[in-house]
């Protein structure tokens, strides 16, 4: 007896164990856990994502950049997405069975019962093919949303490109309030102002019977947000002087930067080679992707922000600058053109001033004056004197701009190199090198990288006669907008106004009657100031750089043109930037020898001629 009444406390005991199992069971679904209730609000209650218009973007002078178009993605919810004819959906959606198995699988990792893109970017023709058979297939449904379009084919690498955001994303904290599917900037503009061309989303509740169709919305709206549209961005990009540089630099690898010196606004910015920007839009923008990042010669490439090159003769006017303000050089100082040195590009009478060095691109005269500013006898040591010239020097190129980054509303840019003693110390020890280790850097070669931008922004500088403001892209947020502020502020730099204006004349001569000839505007009345330079190669071919401004007084508008492997400075980039200036303050070219020349630099005549 006692064995049978053990026996009954065990099974008492074992219905009060699955009894409060079954109870707590109950309390966590209908108190903790709301997917069932989720779920069946699901069944009658569907939440459609309304997505903004994302800010347009325009030229300076009102022209459309970048406008939007419309898409619509097909939606899932895999919960009432159960009971489909799924070869016949696949016969219409045009996919494959096993790609609709791997859509619904990462559908369903997503969410159960919430919507998700299952076929993204579909055009109106593919719309119009489906919509009909959607009541076939519960569970899905069409959301509308925009693309960009651009209508025009210029200006790629500026404005950049959007694209879905990533999982790795989704999963940075911020990247917070964005859902799978959502679009954002991946470069470019788009990038860089993606706060503010985003927008925000707005949400729609409908009912839905079991198939899935529409009934109306839910509570008359009572819960609906409106979307709110993202700003128009006006950009400081004239659109027709960019397809103009881009025209000339069609089949070339360099870059054209222009800049209106008295506000750091960004005329132009071409990267060549370029591509269209329609190609990283719409259901194609991943194979079109991989195609321009395989091709050898690197399209998505943005070389005035991330090209670094050696300066070549245009820092020979760095030098001058630098010198005149460490009193180790006047405007009538004269060096001879001394070849045992250094060789000399041009062969010239002795230049007596710098503006005749300047004008002739004398390298000898160059050395001698970066010797003077290294070597200005501020040690008795010749290493410690060398060390202590280098440092002083490079705190007056630095203020220029340069190995920094300028801070242009623009993503990824390189700051380049301008060498130190700490730099050199590295390299040969702090014993092991003097003047004549580094007399390279005196014409802009050795151990110096600049970039296009840094370039123009250097043209800029001179013209403005010692400062600059940081170059941008972006006039304002919205149509009554301003810049923002940081883009007004005045960068001087630590050479004093006067030293500017005999480097200046001496840019009037390299055109008049110096290395640039062929860069002259005396025909429309405006005084070019500017500079060649030949970058030595160790490649190939030299590559051809020039920057200049005009007009001389009050300049309107400072370039810089590089052009790689087209040899002298002044064959190729010299008269580019000249047909660039014209077409800017004239908007169009004037006289038939510079047409021929625009025909002949277009066809890239000087290719043959090197």
């Amino acid at each position: 007896m006692k064995y049978l009444e053990g026996r009954k406390y065990v099974i008492q005991a074992i219905f009060l164990a699955i009894g409060a199992v079954y109870l707590i069971k109950l309390f966590y679904i209908q108190v903790l856990d709301d997917s069932y209730k989720t779920a069946a609000e699901s069944n009658a209650m569907r939440r459609v994502v309304q997505y903004p218009f994302r800010g347009l973007m325009y030229d300076r002078e009102g022209r459309l950049l970048v406008e939007n178009k419309p898409v619509y993605d097909l939606m899932v919810v895999p919960k009432e997405a159960k009971v489909i004819d799924t070869l016949k959906f696949c016969q219409v959606m045009g996919i494959t069975l096993p790609e609709y198995r791997e859509k619904i699988k990462a559908a369903k990792t997503y969410s159960y019962v919430k919507p998700s893109p299952f076929l993204q970017r579909l055009t109106n023709e593919e719309f119009a093919q489906i919509q009909d058979n959607l009541v076939d297939f519960p569970g899905f449904y069409i959301s509308a949303r925009t693309v960009r379009g651009y209508p025009h084919q210029s200006l790629s690498h500026a404005l950049g490109y959007i694209g879905e955001i990533s999982p790795r994303q989704l999963e940075d904290s911020s990247f917070k309030g964005y859902m799978p599917g959502d679009y954002l900037g991946v470069s470019g503009l788009e990038k860089e102002y993606e706060k503010f061309l985003m927008g925000r989303r707005g949400v729609k509740y409908t009912m839905v019977n079991v198939r899935g169709i529409e009934k109306g919305s839910f509570k008359n709206g009572e819960y609906d947000t409106l979307s709110i549209a993202g700003q128009n961005l006006i950009t400081t990009i004239d659109l027709e002087l960019q397809k103009y540089g881009e025209k000339l630099m069609a089949g070339k690898v360099g870059s054209i930067v222009a800049i209106e010196p008295q506000t750091g606004e960004i005329l132009s910015m071409i990267s060549a080679p370029y591509y269209d920007p329609s190609l990283l839009t719409g259901k194609e923008l991943g194979n079109n992707y991989m195609k321009l990042l395989k091709d050898p010669v690197k399209p998505l490439f943005n070389r005035p922000t991330m090209a670094t090159y050696p300066p070549g003769s245009i820092f020979k006017l760095a030098q001058a600058l630098v010198a005149m303000q460490e009193g180790t050089l006047t405007a009538n100082t004269g060096y001879p053109c001394n070849w045992s040195l250094v060789k000399c590009s041009h062969r010239h009478p002795y230049p007596a001033n710098l503006g005749i060095a300047i004008e002739q691109s004398c390298n000898p005269y160059f050395y001698q004056v970066f010797r003077s500013v290294v070597n200005k006898g501020r040690s008795t040591n010749v290493y410690q004197d060398a060390k202590l010239g280098l440092d002083a020097w490079r705190e007056h190129i630095t203020s220029f701009g340069f190995a920094s980054q300028l801070g242009i509303d623009f993503p990824q840019e390189k700051k380049g190199l301008m060498p130190g003693s700490k730099f050199y110390d590295k390299i040969y020890g702090p014993k092991g090198w003097k003047f004549p280790t580094i007399y390279s850097i005196s014409i802009g070669q050795g151990e110096t990288g600049v970039t296009p931008l840094q370039m123009a922004n250097f043209a800029a500088i001179i013209a403005n006669r010692g400062y600059y403001y940081t170059p941008h892209l972006i006039r304002s947020v919205g149509e009554k907008g301003k810049p923002l502020p940081e883009y007004s502020v005045k960068h001087h730099t630590t050479v004093a106004p006067q030293h500017f204006l005999p480097v200046i004349d001496g840019m009037e001569r390299v055109v008049q009657s110096g290395t640039a000839q062929f860069a002259k505007l005396n025909h429309i009345g405006v005084a070019l100031c500017g500079k060649t330079g030949t970058v030595q190669n160790p490649h190939g071919k030299d590559h051809s750089v020039f920057i200049a401004f005009a007009p001389k007084e009050n300049p309107k508008i400072a370039i810089a043109v590089y052009v790689e492997n087209a040899g002298g400075g002044a064959v190729a980039a010299a008269p580019m930037a000249s047909l660039m200036v014209e077409k800017y303050l004239t908007d169009s070219i004037k006289t038939a020898p510079r047409k021929r020349w625009e025909e002949w630099l277009i066809d890239g005549g000087f290719y043959k001629i090197n």
